[in-house]
């Protein structure tokens, strides 16, 4: 799949630092590649957090990706730092 705008929300903003959600069929693998949020170049910066719940019509993975680089055109994050793996109930 692809990167959707619509999926991108942002949370909250302030100081230059905007924390974001997103949520995709994706796995984290293919949505931490450089180029995927290229699209949303103009409105991500570096040091963003993106939360993002990955793969939710599978076995779906949370975390945060931090955006790394962005020269204007092309976009690379961080790899998901996942959270929320333990279920013992």
């Amino acid at each position: 799949m692809a990167y959707n705008s619509n999926n991108l929300s942002a949370l909250t903003y302030a100081n230059g630092f905007t924390l974001w959600h997103y949520k995709t069929a994706d796995l984290a693998a293919d949505v931490d590649t450089t180029g995927y949020f290229n699209e949303a170049a103009s409105m991500l910066r570096i040091g963003d957090f993106i939360m993002a719940n990955t793969a939710i019509d599978t076995t779906i993975a949370s975390g945060v990706f931090i955006v790394k680089s962005n020269d204007g055109t092309s976009v690379d994050v961080s790899n998901i730092s996942s959270f929320g793996l333990a279920n013992t109930d």
